[in-house]
């Protein structure tokens, strides 16, 4: 067994390893990106991709699939993912419960709760609902459809259209057609949803955006999540225009696609901080219908996680930092687009790595693997509680933003993010209470 080392600390932090005893915390990584330079600047032991003796574990997906339920863990070990994390991160099984939970809620709450609840597009997998696509899809002639893979990330297999024959073609294609058809040697058809469209998104420059908002979930029984401040508007390259919907350089604003286009700067890149955003906001139109917009965002993330509570397999040893997409229509309206179980922790330049690093730092010191909270804390870094077994709300007197939220959750999206400050106030406040007994 190891002996304790102390950590390098880049932060200011006071290390405090009760639970793991003396020994220093040992951590295993499946990934080469920001989250493994982080996990090494804190002085802790990793482990050989051979070795299980672990404290947290950075799991990739596959992983989990895998090697989850083979494993015996001790109480104090952390892997960063849920087992059926795909309830809410796989496209069409998300669709599948927020239309589940939306009809609970109807039956049992009503119409008022049920508006706070229409915050995803018309949708249907496909093949599976093809027919009722059909219905749909006839009752909104001239409409915009997308598709796309249940299965895939980076704007890989998505498309646009808006005649019924461009389904029909597809259906004929290889891709589609039944296994039995095409031979054993094949992989069997995918699976699709198809939204409609949203037509008339929110623009800034004449460009297409959406937002990349960071949730951390420690516990689903009771639900305990907490909302990152910081995040990011992705921009598409081109100016956005119905007139082309073969083209993805106007539609799609995933980094992957937009990186490819011929006039891609790499150096200016395509992002805005959400600080920039809720800014620009409310410099156009009022604080009001700015909060408001916030407001819409939390019952988004907060519906959502509500929609897989009972069927999340809840873990002690699990957390989850899920990555939502999402878009803001002409009319200041969000629309939840998906949810990412491994969102990008690359950085594609110096602002996006110092938002990772500092994301990635605060969600292990909620993790807290050396046991240095009380559990009361409403913020640590930049992570504000915003759902504890019920509404978390703010404290009074806070002015976290240009001007105080009218709301009274405690979320704070896009406000002022002094992290590192708070940070070292609250250990510091910490390290008295326990040296003093209060």
């Amino acid at each position: 067994m190891s002996k304790s080392v102390k950590p390098v600390n880049p932060s200011g932090r006071m290390p405090m390893k009760k639970g793991l005893g003396e020994r220093t915390v040992r951590y295993k990584c499946s990934m080469q990106n920001t989250i493994l330079e982080v996990l090494r600047s804190r002085g802790w032991v990793e482990v050989k991709e051979d070795e299980n003796d672990f404290d947290l574990f950075w799991a990739d997906r596959g992983w989990m699939r895998e090697y989850f339920d083979q494993c015996f863990m001790e109480d104090h070990v952390r892997i960063n993912h849920f087992r059926n994390h795909y309830e809410l991160t796989r496209k069409n099984l998300m669709v599948k419960n927020l239309k589940r939970y939306k009809k609970t809620m109807d039956r049992d709450v009503g119409k008022i709760d049920i508006v706070r609840c229409d915050f995803f597009p018309t949708t249907f997998e496909l093949p599976s609902e093809y027919h009722m696509f059909v219905d749909e899809f006839k009752r909104n002639p001239g409409s915009v459809w997308i598709m796309k893979p249940v299965a895939k990330s980076q704007g890989k297999g998505i498309f646009l259209f808006r005649k019924l024959k461009d389904i029909t073609e597809w259906k004929k294609s290889d891709i589609y057609r039944p296994r039995e058809e095409k031979g054993d040697e094949k992989e069997p058809p995918e699976t699709y949803i198809v939204s409609k469209y949203i037509e008339r998104p929110y623009l800034i420059g004449g460009r297409k955006f959406d937002l990349r908002v960071y949730v951390l979930v420690t516990s689903y029984v009771p639900l305990k999540a907490w909302l990152y401040r910081e995040g990011f508007a992705r921009f598409s390259n081109t100016r956005f225009s119905l007139e082309s919907i073969d083209d993805t350089y106007v539609h799609l604003t995933n980094v992957a696609v937009q990186k490819t286009a011929p006039d891609y700067d790499p150096d200016k890149g395509c992002k805005w901080s959400l600080q920039q955003i809720r800014q620009y906001l409310t410099a156009k139109h009022g604080l009001e219908p700015v909060e408001d917009l916030v407001r819409q965002m939390n019952d988004i993330f907060i519906h959502s996680l509500l929609s897989v509570q009972k069927i999340m397999i809840n873990d002690k040893h699990c957390f989850e930092l899920y990555g939502y997409d999402i878009l803001i229509d002409v009319n200041l309206k969000p629309w939840l687009i998906e949810v990412n179980a491994s969102p990008s922790l690359s950085a594609s330049g110096p602002d996006d790595y110092i938002l990772k690093m500092g994301l990635l730092q605060d969600v292990l010191h909620i993790v807290d693997m050396e046991n240095r909270l009380t559990g009361k804390e409403k913020r640590v870094g930049g992570f504000d509680l915003m759902w504890d077994d019920g509404p978390v709300f703010a404290e009074e007197g806070g002015l976290d933003c240009i001007s105080p939220p009218s709301y009274s959750t405690n979320t704070f999206l896009g406000c002022y993010d002094d992290r590192k400050k708070q940070l070292r106030n609250l250990f510091k406040q910490i390290m008295v209470q326990r040296k003093t007994g209060t």
